[in-house]
């Protein structure tokens, strides 16, 4: 393999996120979902209740978008918000809901995360996910 210019690395990574996301949305289709609310539903199921800014943080996204999106998945009944340590902090928390259809969800990322790397060898995938951690240590913004 010849020398790479870095431009083309990141440039396939953005292409490569770009249609993962695409190909994520489509299969949340039947759950009535899209990747940024499976990213919430994800973290929350994980870490248990968890204030917005804790979420955000965790997810590497903007506050306001995270607000947005809390805002419509409560109104669909996916998540509830709670008074928190001070007047101005709000806990998100999953619905009975969410908890309920949880494992439909799984079973339908699962099959995406399987469908997504299934050109991998297991080596490869180590390989893979050593990288992106190097990444994000080495070019993480500063909060």
């Amino acid at each position: 393999m010849s020398s790479l210019d870095n431009w083309e690395i990141i440039h396939l990574f953005n292409q490569q996120y770009r249609h993962l996301n695409k190909e994520m949305n489509y299969r949340l289709q039947e759950h009535n979902l899209y990747s940024s609310q499976w990213s919430v539903i994800f973290c929350l199921n994980r870490f248990g209740p968890m204030s917005q800014t804790e979420i955000w943080k965790y997810l590497h996204t903007e506050a306001p978008t995270i607000t947005r999106t809390v805002s419509r998945m409560e109104k669909n009944g996916w998540l509830i918000r709670k008074p928190g340590k001070d007047k101005r902090e709000r806990v998100i928390e999953l619905t009975e809901k969410a908890t309920n259809e949880y494992a439909a969800l799984r079973q339908t990322m699962d099959q995406f995360d399987h469908d997504m790397l299934a050109s991998l060898s297991e080596q490869e995938k180590k390989q893979l996910y050593l990288l992106l951690k190097k990444m994000t240590n080495t070019g993480a913004s500063k909060e």
